[in-house]
């Protein structure tokens, strides 16, 4: 069975902009061991939206590693995200964490307290 990380918004801007050894250490992690990692292209957007231009390269090389899945917010998973409500970022997460059965990256657990009727998502918290 493969195993993987869905990572959300402050993930990516921890990871971009080096401010969280914790997302560094599981990025590099799942590079070396073949872990694969799913972003949300909702939270690209965002995080890109957010990152300084200094920043936007770091966010590349995680988004062309080859572990890393972009979740394309298409028809079918546009539906699902506008099911599950709140923000789109948020619930895209959720949704691609919830399909995988992996574990949601973030730095703000808080934010996914509207989804925990969705079950089945354990998040893992960037200290």
């Amino acid at each position: 069975m493969i195993g993987g990380r869905v990572l959300d918004t402050s993930a990516l801007l921890a990871f971009a902009r080096g401010t969280s050894i914790y997302a560094s250490a599981a990025v590099w992690t799942a590079v070396e061991e073949s872990i694969v990692l799913v972003v949300p292209s909702t939270a690209v957007a965002a995080a890109w939206a957010e990152l300084a231009d200094e920043h936007r390269p770091v966010l590349d090389v995680l988004l062309r590693l080859p572990i890393t899945v972009i979740d394309a917010l298409n028809e079918s998973r546009a539906r699902a995200v506008g099911q599950l409500g709140g923000p789109q970022t948020d619930a895209h997460a959720i949704a691609c964490a919830q399909e995988r059965g992996w574990p949601l990256l973030t730095a703000h657990p808080d934010r996914y307290t509207p989804y925990q009727q969705v079950g089945g998502v354990d998040l893992e918290v960037l200290p």
